[in-house]
């Protein structure tokens, strides 16, 4: 990890960098413009060919716990705008009631049976289809999180919060590089090398290395 974060530019470098590249060029306009219509043609896709995963992940989770099949969350995305992210529960059902917002760690013991599985399998992922056709969140980004966790972590890390300067994806490349392993300043400086080197090719690299985690269930918690 010690190689990995020296090969990384701090925040501020890449904040400016990409704040340059926005207003400059034509071509990143276009890669947006590409990168949503892909969003859109693969969200629905995976939406059809997942729905007998999600119709039976469902019965297994009612079977097993009490509680709603979907899980929702308000998450800060774009720019600040909070959103109603959609998962797979995967807990038991009020898992923060006594405890209040928790970062989740490895072996939570707060995660159930089923849940383990959809975690390892990142099944729980697929409801989000539906927040990329909302136009909420892209395949690949920064995965979004809650508001208390970007306030509590922008404490330590300033930069934390210029995750925000593009749309959270159901992947990343700190997804893909450490999993659940890495803590909240790795995660960060990952997510901003994403946000200065993006592209078509490294979506694409992002998504391919994805298969790989969740076939060997990589950093699942």
């Amino acid at each position: 990890m010690a190689k990995l974060e020296s090969n990384i530019v701090s925040a501020e470098t890449s904040r400016r960098l990409f704040e340059e590249r926005k207003n400059r060029a034509l071509g990143y306009k276009v890669y947006l413009s590409v990168k949503r219509l892909t969003d859109i043609v693969a969200s629905l896709i995976g939406l059809i060919i997942s729905l007998p995963i999600l119709l039976i992940t469902a019965v297994a989770i009612k079977l097993e716990s009490s509680g709603p099949v979907i899980f929702k969350q308000q998450r800060v995305g774009l720019n600040g705008k909070e959103f109603t992210i959609y998962k797979l529960r995967s807990m038991v059902k009020n898992a923060e009631a006594k405890t209040g917002p928790v970062w989740a760690k490895k072996n939570d013991m707060r995660v159930t049976k089923v849940g383990k599985f959809i975690r390892k399998t990142r099944i729980d992922e697929l409801p989000q289809f539906v927040n990329i056709l909302k136009g909420e969140m892209s395949l690949v980004g920064p995965r979004p999180e809650r508001a208390v966790f970007i306030e509590e972590f922008s404490k330590d890390y300033p930069h934390f919060e210029d995750r925000l300067l593009v749309k959270p994806g159901v992947t990343g490349l700190a997804q893909v590089t450490g999993g659940y392993e890495l803590t909240p300043h790795q995660k960060a400086r990952l997510d901003l090398l994403y946000i200065r080197r993006q592209g078509l090719w490294l979506d694409i690299k992002v998504l391919l290395q994805t298969v790989r985690v969740v076939i060997f269930g990589d950093g699942a918690r």
